[in-house]
């Protein structure tokens, strides 16, 4: 099948580009650059020796999409392209908001006059908000939004719920929670334009600096160690629940034209132990500070996958040492590719 990918030269977007071809399918790759690198379309191709088609398209740029979307053949779409740093949607909300709602409604506009209508929503575990019983299940209310992140996932499951309602889309939103680590080549990993804020990049990008500015940000919390605790998985199980999700529209065990899943392993860490496993994986030590609270983050939370395991028939492989590991290597591997750029220029 033709698989359109927005935001596909992304992290999350890459490792799934990767999982559609090793199934046989064929990713067709969106994406503005504004925070990932075209080099990536090379990587992918290295990876599963196949060619790649990628565009250089803004989906808030609604003319575009539809130009797009008109000269394509797609059988579904999956949805990656967003801002996603929860501690800058707090800073900088009209940003995310525009254009992280904007573009989806491009998107979904886009689907509905070309007849495309099977679309998966790359959804996150913000939109529980600070849940009060863990794990979280899929059947839990929203919470109030603790960023406007956490708010335009929120806005986007209702958006394309209601969508998929009125023009008979068949839609699966997946609340994944805090994707970590990299592809075993090391050829593809967690490469944002701007600082990474998510835990694992820093842990690496300052382990292999030997910086000390790492920061653990708040240590008072109502949890065993006094620091917020996720449920981190590996990058290449979750790109394997997109595919999944994919595969399922084209069955026959859908169970309505939207459905929902938590993409989790059901396990909680707080930032501690993924320091700790850091230091085992990789017999680094590694300094960090203490900070303050970060405006934004919620307490704890760690999905219900009873569900998704059922249903998507897909369970997360990988442990934390294992995630760990393989974005240490990344991080090594990338830092080549750096310094032989700066030799080369």
């Amino acid at each position: 099948m033709n698989i359109l990918v927005t935001g596909g030269t992304g992290y999350i977007g890459s490792h799934t580009a990767v999982e559609l071809i090793n199934k046989g399918h064929h990713p067709i790759l969106i994406d503005n650059l504004s925070n990932s690198h075209e080099e990536v379309v090379k990587y992918i191709e290295q990876i599963t020796g196949k060619a790649v088609d990628f565009f250089n398209v803004d989906l808030c740029d609604r003319t575009a999409v539809f130009n797009l979307l008109k000269t394509l053949q797609v059988d579904a779409v999956i949805h990656f392209a967003a801002f996603k740093s929860v501690s800058e949607s707090v800073l900088d909300p009209l940003k995310y908001y525009r254009n992280n709602i904007d573009s989806l409604i491009n998107l979904l506009d886009a689907l509905v006059t070309h007849k495309i209508n099977r679309l998966v929503f790359s959804s996150s575990c913000t939109v529980y908000g600070e849940a009060s019983l863990m794990p979280v299940r899929e059947t839990d209310p929203f919470g109030p939004a603790s960023s406007p992140y956490g708010a335009t996932k929120q806005i986007g499951e209702q958006l394309i719920k209601d969508a998929t309602a009125a023009y008979g889309l068949n839609s699966i939103c997946l609340r994944y929670f805090n994707p970590a680590g990299a592809h075993s080549s090391a050829l593809i990993g967690e490469y944002p334009l701007q600082s990474p804020t998510n835990l694992v990049p820093v842990i690496t990008r300052n382990a292999i600096k030997k910086s000390n500015k790492l920061t653990v940000f708040g240590t008072d919390y109502h949890t065993p160690d006094g620091t917020c605790i996720r449920d981190y998985i590996h990058v290449v199980d979750l790109a394997k629940a997109h595919v999944c999700a994919i595969e399922r529209m084209f069955s026959d065990k859908v169970r309505s034209m939207h459905e929902v899943f938590n993409v989790g392993t059901g396990k909680g860490h707080s930032v501690l132990d993924v320091i700790h496993a850091f230091r085992r994986s990789t017999t680094m030590e590694l300094e960090y500070t203490i900070g303050p609270r970060r405006p934004g983050d919620i307490e704890q939370i760690w999905a219900a996958t009873g569900l998704t395991e059922q249903e998507l028939n897909w369970k997360a492989q990988c442990s934390l040492d294992e995630i760990v590991s393989s974005a240490w290597k990344w991080e090594q591997q990338l830092q080549q590719q750096l310094i032989k750029k700066a030799d080369a220029s």
